[in-house]
């Protein structure tokens, strides 16, 4: 058999009992959720900024870019939704390279699983003390978003996922927003089919037990961007691609019409000073179109405390991306103060 057994992992209740939330935090959680949920049922008019690294690599690092998210928050939550990015599974096209803290908590060291979902379930928890923000992340696993989910308020399926039934039925069972991204095709189609399945109740096997679930009415589209067969990026954030995704929704009967515009990835080429520029087109085409405005709910933004990305090395640079290049603190926070001002 060509798989080995390295530990028994312990279960999701087990692990909670051993690292639980205070009430402070349980408390922060319901507040946010129901403020989060409101924008995306249409209560709230605030636009949601998802922001942060493109991979949560250290704790410290991690802690203090929420903390000056919490600052920032301050002058703009009568208008934003500040979530920030808090992503501990990272997907990868060949299966080579950093996964993410759950697969390595140290980035230059071997895998281990366990001593992962430890330290990311203490991030998170620390995340929120400091900073009184809960996070969004994406779920790579669907199996293991039971050990952080009594901490997210958001989750994304990312553009590899968005196809796969588990993730599509266990989507369903979600109490939070949960955000479809389009498949690397670009295909629209396959993208709101997720949703229509996120959106239904269902009955299949999870975790090794017989559940039913009650559909999530909060599953909407996050726009990233596709590769043609040619490997050419072709982007889907422009107003012609938001109009064509709004005619897509009406002809289908499907709950609380929401859109997330990721500005990077194939929507930016990975050209992350692109998102500046990107995020404020989609301003423009919300301003212009009142039907836009209602169904583009907010962006998604690859940020850090330092702009670029580098290499898993010895000589590392603090709070810099060590996957896909972010911009840099000083361009986030004047972003952020923009699109408060435009939204």
């Amino acid at each position: 058999m060509g798989m080995t057994i390295n530990v028994q992992l312990p279960l999701p209740a087990d692990l909670k009992s051993e690292y639980p939330l205070s009430e402070e935090i349980v408390k922060i959680k319901k507040d946010r959720d129901k403020e989060i949920s409101d924008i995306f049922a249409g209560r709230s008019d605030k636009f949601v900024v998802i922001v942060g690294p493109c991979s949560a690599d250290n704790e410290d690092s991690v802690c203090e870019y929420v903390s000056r998210l919490a600052k920032v928050n301050e002058k703009v939550r009568d208008r934003l939704m500040i979530i920030p990015r808090i992503y501990t599974n990272k997907p990868r096209t060949t299966g080579e390279g950093y996964k993410g803290m759950l697969h390595q908590p140290e980035p230059d060291q071997a895998p281990d699983l366990l001593a992962g979902i430890i330290a990311i379930r203490k991030m998170h928890t620390r995340a929120i003390r400091e900073s009184g923000l809960t996070a969004a992340d994406e779920m790579l696993y669907p199996e293991n978003r039971s050990y952080l989910d009594d901490i997210l308020s958001y989750e994304a399926i990312g553009a590899r996922s968005v196809e796969n039934q588990q993730h599509r039925l266990t989507a369903s069972g979600m109490d939070i927003p949960v955000g479809m991204k389009n498949p690397t095709s670009g295909d629209f189609a396959v993208m709101l089919n997720s949703v229509v399945a996120a959106q239904s109740s269902h009955t299949f096997i999870y975790r090794g037990m017989d559940v039913t679930t009650d559909g999530n009415p909060l599953a909407h589209v996050i726009l990233r961007g596709g590769v043609d067969k040619y490997g050419t990026c072709i982007p889907n954030y422009h107003y012609e691609d938001l109009v064509r995704l709004l005619e897509a929704y009406c002809q289908r009967e499907l709950k609380n019409p929401a859109a997330i515009i990721d500005a990077n990835h194939s929507n930016s080429n990975k050209q992350f000073h692109e998102q500046i520029r990107i995020v404020s087109e989609v301003l423009h085409s919300r301003n212009y179109n009142s039907e836009l405005k209602k169904l583009v709910k907010g962006v998604m933004i690859e940020s850090y405390l330092e702009e670029g990305c580098q290499k898993i090395d010895e000589n590392r640079v603090y709070g810099r991306s060590i996957t896909d290049p972010c911009l840099g603190w000083d361009d986030t926070e004047r972003l952020i103060y923009k699109i408060a001002d435009e939204c």
